[in-house]
């Protein structure tokens, strides 16, 4: 299974659209080679070096999504409208959907995570990301991930 984006390549700086300091919407995400038995994805993203790289406390939930059909191979930028039946979850800033890099110091990676599932997840309602992978456990056929890359620009 491999997840990429036609945006930037994996451990790579994020272009500044899908940030804070852009126009903070989703980079378009593609994946192929599912294995046999894939019912659908979750994904979820996350940034493992909050607040400071140096210095990590946290992992920042970035976006939590479930239920996306294995018929599809895409995610379109901005998202738009999420294929019929997927759900999206909570972010660290506690609202549903995509939430762009906004590392406040540092070069922070951001961590997009899909998971090939065996089955339909009962529905969550709005999950945070542990709730999610908690629902998942048993479920995972295959992996994929994709890092970027992000400083801020501007002064903070």
């Amino acid at each position: 299974m491999k997840l990429y984006s036609p945006a930037f390549k994996d451990c790579e700086v994020m272009p500044v659209k899908y940030t804070c300091e852009g126009e903070n919407i989703s980079p378009p995400l593609r994946w192929k080679d599912l294995p046999k038995g894939t019912k659908t994805l979750a994904l979820v993203v996350e940034d493992p070096d909050a607040p400071d790289p140096k210095a990590p406390k946290t992992t920042w939930d970035h976006w939590v999504v479930y239920n996306v059909p294995s018929d599809i191979n895409e995610l379109r930028e901005d998202y738009g409208d999420l294929p019929v039946g997927s759900h999206q979850g909570i972010n660290s800033w506690k609202k549903i959907g995509y939430g762009g890099p906004c590392p406040p110091i540092g070069k922070h990676r951001y961590i997009f995570k899909m998971y090939a599932l065996d089955d339909y997840l009962e529905d969550l309602g709005k999950p945070s990301k542990l709730r999610l992978l908690k629902a998942i456990e048993g479920h995972v056929l295959a992996q994929a991930q994709l890092t970027g890359l992000y400083e801020k620009k501007a002064a903070a």
